[in-house]
């Protein structure tokens, strides 16, 4: 094939493909050659090497189209001074298809291919949640599907066939760890499991694909997200050499080719305003650990704070470590400025919510760094035995203690997160690091679903309990006052006496009474929550406000119970009720 060369458009970084051939648009400094190498895709043989002539470039950018060709038949790498090298653009890797193949070296994954083109989006439909209605559920894409049943383990596809159990669960956004190009295979033989590294930022993970169009089958999952209505969040982790103006033209790329919903960023030293403010993103959900609090006062409504601010309290609490309910109660009821707050106590880089109530200690030796590695800061308990047992006591304690973490996420404001296999159970035997664990250690156990059938059920009532009472999970601040004049303020702590708050620093429990007249409309029924938080070891009796005439007190709901929320809600005769020790219960007044 003999193939001619003009001008290409200097405007786009990476390749475009044209009605006869493909653009080649690149940085090369001026004084180096270089040229555009091609490789037939079938026999994986050099077809031809073309030469970037010094006519084309602008500063430091190369833009040559090349004819006639036809990408679908070749895979392609740029030469700079004779030395080959990936396209830093490119929207494949060529092979990386098989996940952890030990049997190629790191320098094998040299070519880039071209993206299939024509994906329909024709049914695709923005969801925008609001903040306020969104549920996380942050997962890695190989980790969730590989140990358990069903097809196309550790792809996209096995995400896909799972929705609508997260569906069902009651989550509206999922959260992905790293889904574009980045190099599993590590020098000292481990695997990056998770995927932080200097990566290929516009490519799609090809071995995270069940067939061979993996930018396909990714665009299909959040196409099928979409049509659920539900959303996909990207996590982001980017390089300090990563410039600002690439950063955002990377968040833009996958906004506009893959219509994702948001990106969790990580990295120091992000142009994080620039991100929330950049025209093409502030329909963009951006999630950061901390942002520019004059950026929060502009009030723009696509930023989201994600941080642990609300896992150290809720550990502390339950797990008797210094646990400061002052502290909690700030963090319950938080309200960022100018932005929204995600809550979670167990995520991908802590201990798991069972290893919460299972270990005293992190167990990372398996990461190959004599257990030096993963925060050592776990508050956690392990209830008389380090790590699985037999002793029903043991277990039966942890499960209340589970009952008891889920609880304080889904009753608290803010968006609750939940960490993949949570709902279930799952464990990483004490492993708060599992970076390089890509085996059961860092899969979730999808074996656990009987056991903790009733567990994930109590997931799923207290999400859906969450959604039927917007009170929970208004936008509008808690004044903890009357201001509407009803007789009742919209938020008021209780504890033995009713209307005497005994929220201070050493407090073990407290009632938390909600008026859901502040967050429905005027003409609605008056209808209040009560919570009652005791984290003592023994029996807490909790006063309950004397309600309007002919409304009563009913609890629903006992963490004290393998399945807490009552079939039948259960009338209280007095003004008081008497908490069994380190539970939550939920009461209804109406």
């Amino acid at each position: 094939m003999i193939f001619q060369t003009r001008a290409g458009d200097y405007r786009k970084m990476g390749t475009e493909q044209c009605a006869d051939g493909v653009t080649f648009t690149f940085q090369c400094p001026k004084e180096l050659a270089c040229a555009v190498v091609l490789f037939e895709k079938k026999t994986g043989k050099q077809a031809a090497k073309i030469d970037v002539l010094p006519q084309y470039r602008v500063g430091s950018v190369r833009s040559v189209t090349i004819y006639p060709l036809k990408a679908e038949k070749y895979y392609y790498c740029y030469e700079i001074e004779g030395k080959r090298v990936r396209d830093p653009y490119g929207e494949r890797v060529i092979g990386r298809e098989k996940w952890g193949d030990t049997e190629r070296t790191l320098d094998d994954a040299l070519l880039s291919g071209f993206k299939k083109e024509g994906f329909d989006w024709s049914e695709d439909v923005s969801v925008e949640i609001p903040a306020n209605e969104m549920v996380m559920y942050k997962l890695h894409v190989r980790g969730f599907s590989m140990d358990g049943r069903g097809r196309n383990k550790g792809t996209f596809a096995a995400v896909m066939d799972r929705l609508s159990y997260l569906k069902e669960l009651g989550i509206t956004t999922l959260e992905c760890m790293p889904v574009y190009e980045f190099e599993e295979l590590m020098e000292n033989g481990r695997l990056n499991y998770w995927g932080y590294a200097p990566s290929d930022y516009f490519a799609v993970k090809s071995s995270y694909a069940s067939q061979k169009d993996a930018d396909w089958e990714f665009k299909s999952l959040i196409l099928e997200t979409h049509k659920q209505q539900m959303e996909l969040i990207m996590e982001m982790h980017f390089v300090p050499e990563q410039t600002a103006g690439a950063i955002i033209e990377i968040l833009r790329y996958w906004v506009m080719e893959y219509h994702v919903d948001g990106f969790k960023l990580l990295g120091a030293g992000l142009p994080i305003a620039e991100i929330a403010k950049d025209p093409y993103l502030t329909g963009t959900k951006i999630f950061y650990e901390k942002f520019p609090y004059d950026l929060k006062e502009e009030n723009y409504g696509n930023i989201y704070v994600y941080n642990d601010d609300f896992l150290y309290p809720a550990r502390k609490m339950l797990n008797h470590l210094g646990g400061d309910m002052v502290e909690y109660t700030e963090v319950m009821k938080r309200q960022q400025d100018g932005g929204h707050s995600v809550n979670y106590i167990a995520n991908s880089n802590t201990f798991t919510l069972a290893d919460v109530f299972s270990y005293n200690e992190k167990h990372n030796g398996d990461n190959g760094e004599e257990n030096l590695d993963g925060n050592n800061w776990n508050y956690s308990t392990n209830y008389g035995v380090e790590g699985a047992t037999r002793r029903q006591f043991v277990k039966k304690i942890r499960e209340k203690q589970m009952r008891n973490a889920m609880a304080m996420l889904c009753l608290a404001r803010g968006i609750p997160l939940i960490w993949s296999g949570d709902e279930i159970g799952n464990s990483q035997n004490g492993n708060n690091n599992a970076y390089c664990q890509d085996n059961r250690i860092g899969w979730v156990n999808w074996k656990n679903e009987g056991r903790y059938e009733e567990y994930t059920e109590f997931v799923r009532e207290l999400l859906q309990f969450r959604k039927e009472h917007p009170i929970l999970f208004s936008e509008k601040p808690f004044q903890m006052s009357d201001y509407k004049r009803t007789g009742y303020p919209d938020l008021s702590y209780h504890s033995s006496e009713a209307w005497i708050s005994d929220v201070k620093g050493n407090a073990r429990a407290v009632g938390v009474m909600y008026s859901e007249s502040y967050a429905k409309e005027e003409d609605t029924e008056e209808t209040f929550l009560y919570i009652g938080y005791n984290f003592y070891m023994g029996l807490q009796v909790f006063a309950l406000p004397k309600l309007p005439k002919g409304k009563h007190w009913y609890q629903i709901m006992d963490t004290a119970q393998m399945c807490p929320f009552f079939k039948e809600p259960r009338l209280l005769k007095n003004n008081s009720y008497e908490a069994f020790g380190q539970t939550i219960s939920i009461l209804v007044g109406r």
